[in-house]
């Protein structure tokens, strides 16, 4: 009887644990943190800073191109998202490709459709600043202009990405 009620208390605190590590997807940031600042590259060379983007809203989307979820979000993304908003002076998204070169990733937005720019994470040192390092991918980074994270999403969940898509009109309509 000992035995089972210890096997019992070990199978609850793992499942605990488990949902844990689900409920924050394993981020190491959290909504509510400052954005940590990072410097990246676009395959055609140019280098952008995240806090050179400070004062606007700022959408990261981290992927890669052999991530299946991946292929199913971006297009949503790129329709719902940057279409409507790439235009506007105080929105910036990018997407932050994981550990693949140039070539694949260019190769992988020419095949998703996608126009917005995709940056480059050679080492996966940009992905483990703000996530475990055997997190898996898609997550979304909403950033509000004072460069805060106000939104965290981790797989393309439709009534989350539905809520996203408010949450940055709702942003974008404060100026």
């Amino acid at each position: 009887m000992k035995k089972l009620v210890s096997i019992v208390f070990s199978f609850i605190f793992a499942i605990s644990l488990f949902g844990q590590i689900e409920n924050n997807h394993q981020y190491k940031v959290k909504v509510g943190d400052m954005a940590p600042d990072f410097e990246m590259n676009l395959p055609n060379g140019k280098k952008v800073k995240l806090s050179s983007l400070r004062g606007k809203v700022v959408m990261l989307q981290f992927t890669a191109s052999w991530c299946g979820v991946c292929r199913k979000e971006m297009p949503y993304i790129e329709s719902e998202i940057w279409q409507r908003h790439k235009n506007n002076p105080n929105f910036a998204l990018y997407g932050i490709d994981r550990e693949e070169p140039a070539e694949t990733v260019l190769k992988f937005a020419k095949a998703t459709g996608v126009t917005y720019p995709i940056g480059l994470d050679p080492k996966g040192d940009i992905f483990t600043t703000y996530a475990e390092k055997e997190a898996g991918i898609t997550r979304n980074i909403i950033i509000d202009k004072s460069g805060k994270i106000v939104m965290l999403t981790r797989l393309y969940k439709v009534e989350e990405f539905n809520g996203m898509v408010k949450f940055i009109d709702s942003l974008l309509e404060k100026e």
